[in-house]
C-alpha cells in the first residue's frame, strides 16, 4: 500500500507531487546546504560554550545566576553574531518581542521610521498607527491611551525603501533624506512581509543595501530589524549586514518547534542593556527572571531549528510548485530567492480561502476532527481566518495556514515540523481544490 491510499488520495495527486519534487529539486538541494552550514554554526556555538545538564535545571523567584538563562542568551550571541542577548519565556509574542525593543531605544519627542511600509496589524496597533475602518466601523484614533509609542510622545513615519519608482523619480531618496534627519533615532526593517501582499520577504542582500543607504544618511541611527520567519533561512543573519539589533519569536524558525513560548533580542550591547530596563525595570535589566520549567526545551530547539527551517522551506518550494501547475498565483514561485519561510497565495474569493484552511487543518495533528473558522483576534483588525492543528499554540515553525478576512483575499502557509508532513499537507489542499 502507498501513502497516498491511507486517505483515500487519488493516485494523480501522488504523481503531481512526484512530478514537483523532481523539478525543484535543484532548489532542495540549495536548502538542505544552507541547512547543514547553519547547522555545523549552531554546534560549534555549543561546543564553544560547553553546554551541559546542568542548563536545563529550573530556577525559580528572582532568578539570579541563573547558569542555563545565561548560556542560552550566549547561545544566541554567538550564532546571531551580537554582542549580548536577551532570550525569555516572558516575552509573550513577537509583537511583544519587538514593542519591548521599541520602548527600549525610543525616548519621548524622538521618532521611529520604518523602511518597509506599514508593519503587520498588531505592531502598527502598538506603535500607535491609525488602522482603517472596517466596514460599518470608524477609524480608531492614532493614540487612544493603550500605552503605545505615540501615548509615550514617539512619533512615527512609514516608506517603504523597496519600493519600485514610478513618476516620481528621486523622490522616494529625498523622501528618506528628510525622514532620516532628527528627531528620527531608530529605524525599523520588517524583514517578513506580513499580510502585505504586494511586498516581498527580505533577503539578506536586500537588507544589506538597505542599510548601506540608510548609514549614508545617518550614520548614528539604530537600526533594528524584525526578524521573524527569516532566522536560519541563509547563512547569515541581519546583524552581519549591519543591523545593531534584531528580534523575533521563539514559536517561530529559533524555537525548533519546542520551545513553549517566549522571544529573542540580539544586538549591541547598550541596545540590549536599554531592551532589558524595559522588559523588566531599569536598574534590574538582565540580572532578572527565572526559567522556572522546560529549559531544555529552549536549547534543544534551537538546536533543532537549521533542520526545521530547512524542512519548512523545501515543503514551501514544494507546495509553491503544486499550487503553481493547479493554476494558482502563488509568491514566493519555486525558483525564487527566499527572505523567509512564508508562502503566499492569492485567492479569488472567500470560500476557496475556508476550503484550503479547512484542508490544513484536517491534515494536522491535533485538532484535526475541528473546523476552522473565521475569528477575532488580539491585535488585528479584520477577523483572522486559521487552521493551526499545533502542538503549541498557534507555533509558526509547525505547519499553519493563517489569512486576514479582507480583498484581496491571500492566504499566508508556514512552517512544518517535518518534509513529509508538509506533504501530506499538499495532498489534502489538492483533493480539496482539484476537480
Amino acid at each position: 500500500m502507498e501513502w497516498w491510499q491511507l486517505y483515500g488520495l487519488e493516485p494523480e495527486i501522488s504523481k503531481l507531487i512526484i512530478e514537483t519534487e523532481k523539478a525543484v529539486k535543484k532548489e532542495h538541494d540549495a536548502i538542505d546546504t544552507i541547512s547543514l552550514f547553519n547547522q555545523a554554526k549552531v554546534l560549534s556555538a555549543f561546543r564553544e560554550e560547553k553546554i551541559s545538564e546542568d542548563c536545563f535545571f529550573s530556577n525559580e523567584g528572582y532568578g539570579y545566576n541563573d547558569l542555563g538563562r545565561e548560556k542560552l542568551e550566549a547561545l544566541f550571541t554567538l550564532i546571531f553574531k551580537g554582542e549580548d542577548a536577551l532570550v525569555r519565556p516572558h516575552l509573550v509574542s513577537g509583537t511583544h518581542t519587538l514593542f519591548t525593543c521599541l520602548r527600549g531605544l525610543l525616548r519621548p519627542g524622538e521618532r521611529l521610521l520604518v523602511v518597509t511600509g506599514q508593519p503587520y496589524d498588531t505592531l502598527w496597533r502598538a506603535i500607535g498607527g491609525r488602522q482603517p475602518a472596517r466596514e460599518g466601523r470608524q477609524s480608531e484614533p492614532v493614540a487612544n491611551g493603550d500605552g503605545n509609542l505615540a501615548d509615550l510622545g514617539v512619533s512615527f513615519s512609514c516608506l517603504d525603501i523597496m519600493e519600485k519608482e514610478g513618476e516620481t523619480g528621486n523622490n522616494a531618496d529625498e523622501k528618506l533624506k528628510r525622514l532620516l534627519g532628527r528627531p528620527t533615532s531608530t529605524v525599523l526593517i520588517q524583514r517578513s512581509r506580513g499580510y502585505n501582499p504586494f511586498r516581498r520577504s527580505l533577503t539578506i542582500d536586500d537588507i544589506a543595501g538597505m542599510i548601506d543607504k540608510i548609514r549614508s544618511y545617518r550614520p548614528d541611527v539604530a537600526i533594528f530589524v524584525d526578524n521573524c520567519y527569516g532566522e536560519f533561512v541563509e547563512k547569515e543573519e541581519p546583524l552581519e549586514a549591519g543591523a545593531d539589533l534584531l528580534a523575533g519569536s521563539l514559536i517561530k524558525n529559533p524555537g525548533g518547534g519546542l520551545a513553549p513560548t517566549g522571544g529573542y533580542i540580539v544586538g549591541k550591547k547598550e541596545y540590549v542593556r536599554r531592551v532589558s530596563n524595559a522588559l523588566t525595570a531599569p536598574g534590574l535589566a538582565k540580572k532578572l527572571g527565572a526559567f522556572v520549567s522546560g529549559k531544555r526545551l529552549y536549547f534543544q530547539g534551537l538546536f533543532m531549528a537549521p533542520h526545521l527551517t530547512g524542512e519548512a522551506l523545501k515543503g514551501a518550494v514544494t507546495l509553491a510548485g503544486v499550487l503553481e501547475k493547479a493554476g494558482y498565483d502563488v509568491n514566493p514561485r519555486p525558483g525564487d530567492k527566499r527572505g523567509d519561510i512564508v508562502q503566499m497565495i492569492r485567492l479569488k474569493k472567500k470560500e476557496e480561502l475556508q476550503n484550503f484552511c479547512r484542508a490544513v487543518q484536517q491534515f494536522s495533528p491535533i485538532n484535526s476532527h475541528f473546523v476552522p473558522v473565521e475569528g477575532e483576534t488580539p491585535g488585528y483588525r479584520d477577523p483572522i481566518f486559521m487552521a493551526a492543528g499545533t502542538f503549541v499554540q498557534g507555533a509558526t515553525s509547525e505547519f499553519t495556514a493563517d489569512a486576514p478576512l479582507r480583498r484581496p483575499y491571500t492566504l499566508y502557509l508556514q512552517g512544518g515540523l517535518s518534509y513529509q508532513h508538509v506533504i501530506l499537507v499538499i495532498a489534502s489542499i489538492l483533493k480539496a481544490i482539484l476537480p
